[in-house]
């Protein structure tokens, strides 16, 4: 087992593209070990709607990155109170989706610390049946990545803030999360630590569970390349949003010139279909206004550069830009 340095780096998109360059390019014949703590973020699941897991304008008010990474499960939040692991080992048919394999050592690690933890459920890690990780796998086939949170110090009322959805009335395929009980590493200790000596006795512990680990830190090169997947992949919009399962949403509102009623279809995270509804008078016809906004991505500043030029009170009167906006796409009242 070989314990890769990331150097301290806190970007959760960064450290998301560590350990898939890790996985895919690094010694297959080589199990290695993976520490990142990332600043304030919602690391949303492979195969997750993330507009069904955040609070988007929470999140953007308090810059609070959302990311999607490559293994599936439930969206989670992270915080420099948040410990991540993973597990980079081949693939051999019999471990995936066996969690004990790859949680049983850290488990170890904190019941020695007088932390009374123990799998529960297919992954999640629990003490009084609250709990303080939740784990994930990938496979490329050969290889795997095996990765958990560990809730040591997370300011509880942000991953409340920042989870709490907005916008209702989404339906899609997406793979749900199930909110559950949750709490901090830190208050079943008899003794308060800091992270870093948290980390440091966790990596002792691994130690002891296997053969002596070395260190390895990546080259300028290996950086290099790990920096082009983030901006690549881990940076964009089509990735954590765009990549999102197919999914309709209905959106309503009484205003002063009478109810609009929007159904909104989003494939590949595009607009594929917009249609408007409702008591409202307009001087044009409302299916121009439909037309526009057909194919535009499903994010709100895209909708704003198309309809920038738009003379919204053509369709419905008189009404306001920013209220039809919010409406497409903003927050429920």
């Amino acid at each position: 087992m070989i314990f890769i340095d990331n150097e301290g780096h806190t970007n959760p998109k960064l450290n998301l593209a560590l350990e898939e360059y890790a996985l895919r390019h690094f010694d297959a014949s080589t199990d290695y070990l993976l520490f990142y703590i990332n600043a304030p973020s919602i690391i949303i699941g492979r195969n997750q709607n993330t507009l069904e897991e955040i609070n988007q304008d929470f999140t953007e008010a308090n810059n609070i990155h959302v990311v999607r990474r490559i293994s599936g499960g439930g969206a989670v939040y992270h915080d420099l109170g948040n410990l991540n692991f993973s597990f980079i080992t081949n693939h051999d048919g019999k471990s995936i989706s066996n969690f004990k394999k790859f949680t049983a050592p850290v488990i170890k690690v904190l019941n020695d610390m007088g932390v009374a933890a123990e799998l529960k459920g297919r992954n999640d890690i629990l003490v009084d049946e609250k709990k303080i990780s939740g784990t994930a796998q990938f496979s490329t086939g050969k290889r795997m990545i095996s990765h958990g949170t560990l809730l040591f110090d997370t300011d509880m009322s942000e991953v409340v803030k920042a989870l709490q959805v907005k916008m209702s009335k989404i339906q899609s395929k997406g793979h749900k999360s199930v909110r559950s009980r949750v709490a901090n590493i830190s208050d079943f200790l008899t003794s308060p630590i800091s992270m870093a000596d948290f980390k440091k006795q966790l990596l002792t512990g691994l130690y002891e569970a296997s053969e002596p680990f070395e260190t390895y830190k990546l080259t300028e090169a290996e950086w290099k390349a790990v920096h082009d997947l983030k901006a690549e992949k881990y940076d964009l919009w089509e990735w954590n949003f765009g990549r999102s399962p197919k999914f309709n949403i209905q959106r309503n509102k009484r205003f002063p010139i009478g109810e609009i009623d929007l159904r909104i279809f989003v494939e590949k995270g595009h607009i594929s279909d917009f249609k408007v509804f409702g008591d409202f008078f307009g001087r044009q016809p409302i299916s121009d206004l439909e037309t526009l906004l057909i194919n535009v991505p499903y994010d709100k500043n895209e909708i704003n550069k198309v309809l920038e030029d738009v003379s919204i009170e053509d369709y419905f009167g008189t009404l306001e830009k920013s209220d039809f906006i919010n409406l497409v796409y903003g927050n429920d009242e």
